[in-house]
């Protein structure tokens, strides 16, 4: 396993997660208006969520369980080799959902989900690398 890898794509994740904390407003109609904010968050929660699907991928590819054929599918990968509880897995999957539209359908984003994942999902993320922390 490349540990130095998999703890770079962590680091990239930490930074990822406190850009949504520092630029996450208070009221979710401030996002909807403000075009910039919208950008950010966006970008920063897609990338989070790609950063944990390349570390899962990673963690994967080191053990003798199949390839996934999904991004969701590889948080359940994680759970075969307890890495991850199901619950966490079930989580990360939802947020491979929101990737999925921030990036092909980006004009179809409904900011008040994203304002609600901004303030009250991105402990998943930490979770997921703490997770992964735990198992190098």
């Amino acid at each position: 396993m490349d540990r130095r890898l998999i703890e770079e794509k962590l680091e990239a994740l930490r930074r990822c997660v406190a850009r949504i904390e520092a630029k996450r407003p208070q009221a979710a109609g401030v996002l909807a208006s403000d075009s910039d904010l919208q950008d950010i968050l966006a970008l920063n929660l897609t990338r989070a969520v790609q950063l944990c699907v390349d570390v899962a991928a990673h963690l994967i590819a080191e053990s003798e369980a199949t390839a996934p054929a999904t991004m969701g599918e590889a948080f359940d990968r994680l759970v075969t080799l307890q890495v991850l509880d199901p619950e966490l897995a079930t989580r990360m999957k939802r947020a491979v959902g929101f990737r999925n539209i921030a990036v092909h359908s980006y004009l179809a984003i409904d900011w008040q989900i994203v304002h609600e994942i901004a303030h009250k999902h991105v402990d998943d993320f930490r979770a997921f690398a703490a997770a992964v922390a735990k198992k190098l």
